[in-house]
């Protein structure tokens, strides 16, 4: 059977779940899965929110009987997909294909790491003393391993670095509990699958650096299927480069101490070594200043920044020599040995930042920092990574590749100018269920007190919508100016990012009905509330990036000596993406209504303000206050019926 026909009125799927209906614009992008599957082709296709894309990619993978792997965006999204999409689709279809999930080595518990972190009682609380207690004994009875089986320990807890392993700090065959590995468990299956599940850094940690021990796996995969794809360029950066944090520093430092507790060294001198590195690290953390990212030439030239790193070098550079005597001693020692000598070479290259293709830059937190060199161009080495993996078909999906009908953006960023491309707009009756609503009189976003003046703005679509609504920000300081301005002027439940975690502000966002949300970047993707507890999405601005960015100035410097414009080739259209992504949140199905407000009058007093409008599905527009309370007093009415 065809895809398309598996998608139609009469198809398996119809059979099976209830409620399915056939959507045109699904079954045309499961045909040109199909055809690229089939000729080996690469491409990309954007599809719009309900569009259905998710079986419309399964379906042909499932059809092709070829060994594909699937990569999202988020362990989220992956959980979802193979959890929950792929074995409707596989029941459906009643084929008897093999499915695997493969995640990074961190999500799986390490049963060696957590019996040591019984062993040497280095928790802070007697709550993750009980968070060990409950890891233990769900480790004596799991199947897989994966840590996100324990869902009622927080994702931020301490017990998880102790009790799991790092591509840095695993044993390798060495590892006395190798035998019971869940990670070599989980990679064995997927060897053996016809459709594995990962994520997209998890793939880019394969072919970027070989090391999370599945790199048999791409060679021989068919097809490769990017969901979620317009996050690939940053993660490929990211992974191309070389990072260095202060807190791979500070756990090379103490798993040496234990290390040599454990397989005894003899020698005096290493317990010595590894906390003078760290406090050199402590020392490097200090000189850096408050929380910032800030390229590495501006911070060179500061007497103490350049003097605290110089000790940081010599320390660590100290300590990796050593370990390298005490290596012979056991495999624990011999891996950090090794890891010494990788962190070392990695100081010097950020340090060095003498690479005109790389940007050095330090990201700055409150209790840490981490050194990048990140590439200012990652077509070439996607290109080349992708070539040397063979012959093979590569899809690239998401709900936002374009800006307007252009993919030239998103091609060009990872050297796929030759790719076919398609697009499919949402199915949604936007423009009689959804109102955009630009409110007037508002000041530019560079004017003081502008959150202010957005959190008047929002306050009577507040009202208007009772509650149900997500407030997105561009900035943390954005977001705490607008908590604090809200705090006791709304008649509904306030929840604010950062008070607890993502999976919970959302539960209880649903649970409420009428809420307000307020959230950043991670609330501007990958978040899907359906029905009405959401009937309004609030942005505050144009996401821009950030203009201090050290990667952006670097990559528009590069830009503008090449002759381009860097605002019209670069930050414009990621704005315009970023911002659909965001808008995106809106209108989840069929039945679902609302309104969408962006508080940027630059949508009507800058010439690029008709590229955001235009990018945005369509639907009426207003910027009249009474229309956005007609708006949800028509759409009560509609909804529930005398």
């Amino acid at each position: 059977m065809r895809s398309w026909n598996v998608l139609g009125a009469n198809g398996p799927l119809a059979q099976r779940i209830a409620g399915f209906a056939p959507r045109p614009s699904q079954q045309a992008m499961a045909q040109a899965v199909e055809s690229a599957l089939a000729a080996q082709q690469t491409l990309v296709v954007e599809s719009g929110t309900g569009t259905g894309k998710t079986f419309a990619y399964l379906v042909p993978a499932l059809l092709s009987g070829r060994k594909i792997l699937i990569s999202t965006g988020t362990r989220n999204l992956q959980d979802q997909l193979y959890r929950r999409d792929l074995p409707v689709v596989r029941a459906a279809l009643a084929l008897p294909a093999h499915t695997a999930l493969l995640k990074g080595r961190a999500n799986y518990v390490c049963l060696y790491r957590l019996e040591r972190a019984a062993e040497d009682g280095r928790l802070s609380a007697r709550a993750s003393a009980g968070q060990l207690r409950r890891v233990q004994a769900w480790a004596r009875s799991t199947k897989h391993g994966d840590i996100a089986e324990l869902g009622d320990i927080p994702e931020t807890s301490e017990i998880w670095p102790l009790v799991t392993s790092t591509t840095d700090n695993c044993l390798g065959s060495e590892c006395p509990s190798y035998s019971q590995c869940f990670v070599v468990r989980a990679r064995r299956e997927a060897a053996e699958a016809e459709i594995i599940v990962v994520n997209h850094h998890l793939f880019f940690a394969d072919i970027s650096v070989r090391e999370e021990g599945f790199a048999q796996l791409l060679p021989a995969a068919d097809s490769v299927i990017f969901d979620e794809a317009h996050q690939l360029p940053d993660i490929a950066g990211s992974f191309f480069g070389i990072t260095l944090s202060s807190h791979q520093l500070r756990n090379l430092c103490r798993d040496t101490i234990a290390a040599d507790v454990k397989e005894q060294s003899g020698l005096r001198e290493l317990r010595r070594a590894a906390e003078t590195a760290e406090r050199a690290a402590l020392d490097a953390r200090l000189a850096l200043g408050p929380p910032a990212r800030t390229p590495w030439d501006s911070l060179a030239g500061n007497p103490a920044v350049a003097a605290a790193f110089a000790a940081l070098h010599e320390r660590l550079a100290e300590l990796a020599d050593v370990l390298a005597a005490a290596s012979g001693k056991g495999p624990a020692l011999a891996n950090c040995a090794r890891r010494a000598a990788d962190l070392e070479q990695r100081l010097a290259a950020v340090t060095r930042g003498d690479d005109l293709d790389q940007v050095a830059w330090v990201e700055t937190s409150e209790r840490g920092f981490t050194l990048r060199l990140t590439p200012l161009d990652v077509a070439r080495l996607f290109r080349e990574r992708v070539r040397a993996l063979g012959t093979k078909s590569w899809i690239y999906t998401s709900a936002t590749l374009a800006v307007g009908d252009d993919f030239g953006h998103f091609t060009r960023r990872l050297g796929l100018e030759d790719a076919q491309t398609a697009r499919w707009p949402s199915p949604f009756d936007y423009g009689g269920r959804a109102l955009l609503y630009v409110p007037p009189s508002l000041p530019d976003p560079g004017a003081p007190g502008y959150v202010d003046h957005v959190v008047a703005a929002a306050l009577p679509v507040l009202r208007a919508s009772g509650g149900r609504a997500f407030m997105l920000f561009t900035s943390h300081r954005a977001l705490a100016r607008a908590a604090v301005l809200l705090q006791d002027r709304l008649a509904y439940p306030l929840l604010v990012q950062g008070t607890m975690s993502r999976t919970h502000l959302l539960e209880r966002f649903v649970a409420a009905g009428n809420a307000v949300l307020l959230g950043t970047a991670s609330f501007w993707e990958g978040v899907d509330v359906r029905g009405p507890a959401l009937s309004c999405v609030i942005i505050d601005k144009l996401p821009f990036a950030a203009p201090d960015d050290p990667v952006l100035k670097a990559r528009a410097a590069a830009c503008a000596a090449a002759g381009g414009n860097p605002f019209t080739e670069q930050q414009l259209p990621e704005a315009v993406i970023a911002l659909k992504q965001g808008a995106g949140r809106l209108i989840r199905s069929f039945d679902d209504s609302g309104v969408l407000v962006l508080c940027d009058p630059r949508l009507y007093s800058r010439a690029y303000g008709r590229l955001f409008l235009e990018s945005l599905p369509p639907m009426p527009v207003t910027r009249a206050p009474d229309d956005v309370d007609r708006f949800f007093r028509d759409r009560i009415a509609v909804d529930n019926p005398a």
